[in-house]
């Protein structure tokens, strides 16, 4: 059992959800209790003969995880035991990165949710399963029959040993898991939509939780050290749906400064605010973006209006010791630095869901 505190900027996979950040996150990767299913005999927690230790977020297959066992089983079970951190008044949130390739979750013994899909993150409201502020539960079962060859797989072999251009398989959790305590108002969703033809970033913010009204959303926008917007709207319905107009120098010398190209990676810092009728803050959360526009003109790639030509490395995506999860955030840079080092403008992520923290990388260098 363990004892919550924030995540440090030194946790060795950061901020997993780099578009949408809080001051305060804790992480959940780690060691927890393992067993092996082969034949997903298994449909409940107290059924579970636990038998080993993994370390979270590590497949199962690979040597990083402690269990590094390649064979093939359908099913594989995760527990862990923690202090909850106090959520009084609001919500707490549990985040997966990815889970391959079916999960269930139980916290303290009741269904809290499942999620099918082996690359995609999804997120469970735990609050109403959460004990008080003593000792909590969490299980995991995560199911993915290995001759299952209709579900979405990406480069993992059916075969026992590799061949051809296939890697070994990826079971169960593979990315960072985390808990979020929200208050009762936040804000949970963000999209955002740049136009350089029209010089703008517009927003789609959809609020969670309880919204009373008089709700206001306060935006602002950074370059480095330049101001370029700061203003506020209503929460209308649960929404803000807004263009924020940047000023435009009209020139395109001084335009360039602001436009993101891999040359010159110019990123837009975002920050929010939720407010109360009163000017309190009730939530607040960082993200970023960028003036930056693709598209198609005949067989040409087009970005922020012109041709440009691209120079892109196939990447699979894969560590040795550590299968489809990078062992750091530190590689994940590394990967991006050795592709504009050899001299690459652009990478093609080969039938995988890549982990954000490679696109904040990517988008920030």
């Amino acid at each position: 059992m363990r004892v919550l505190e924030p995540a440090s900027e030194n946790e060795r996979h950061q901020y997993p959800r780099p578009q949408l950040r809080r001051s305060e996150w804790f992480s959940l990767n780690g060691e927890w209790d393992f067993a092996i299913d082969a034949e997903a005999r298994w449909s409940a927690p107290e059924q579970v003969e636990w038998d080993s230790k993994i370390l979270v977020p590590f497949a199962p297959e690979t040597p990083a995880s402690g269990i590094h066992n390649t064979g093939y089983f359908k099913a594989c079970w995760y527990r862990t035991q923690f202090i909850a951190p106090d959520s009084s008044g609001g919500r707490l949130f549990l985040h997966f990165g990815a889970v391959d390739h079916t999960a269930t979750v139980w916290v303290n013994g009741s269904i809290a949710g499942s999620h099918a899909g082996g690359y995609t993150p999804f997120t469970l409201d735990i609050t109403d399963f959460v004990f008080g502020p003593g000792m909590q539960t969490i299980v995991v079962r995560a199911e993915d029959d290995p001759m299952d060859l209709t579900k979405p797989r990406g480069k993992q072999d059916w075969q026992v040993e590799p061949h051809g251009i296939w890697y070994y398989r990826t079971s169960g959790i593979w990315q960072t898991v985390w808990l979020e305590r929200l208050p009762p108002s936040w804000i949970a969703r963000l999209r955002m939509t740049p136009s350089v033809a029209r010089w703008e970033i517009k927003f789609d913010v959809h609020i969670g939780g309880v919204c009373p009204d008089g709700l206001r959303l306060a935006v602002e926008l950074r370059a480095g050290d330049r101001l370029l917007a700061r203003d506020d709207y209503a929460v209308i319905a649960g929404e803000v749906n807004r263009g924020v107009t940047l000023s435009d120098p009209g020139i395109d010398d001084s335009r360039n400064e602001l436009l993101w190209s891999p040359e010159r990676p110019t990123i837009i810092d975002v920050h929010l605010k939720l407010l109360a009728p009163d000017g309190s803050v009730l939530d607040q959360v960082e993200s970023y973006t960028a003036l930056r526009v693709i598209g198609v003109q005949g067989d040409r790639f087009v970005l922020n209006g012109r041709p440009y030509s691209l120079w892109m490395v196939l990447d699979q995506g894969y560590w040795p010791d550590t299968g489809l999860t990078a062992p750091d955030d530190g590689a994940l840079r590394r990967d991006v630095e050795l592709a504009r080092a050899m001299g690459f403008n652009g990478v093609r992520k080969h039938q995988k869901v890549e982990d954000p923290r490679y696109l904040y990388w990517a988008d920030h260098l």
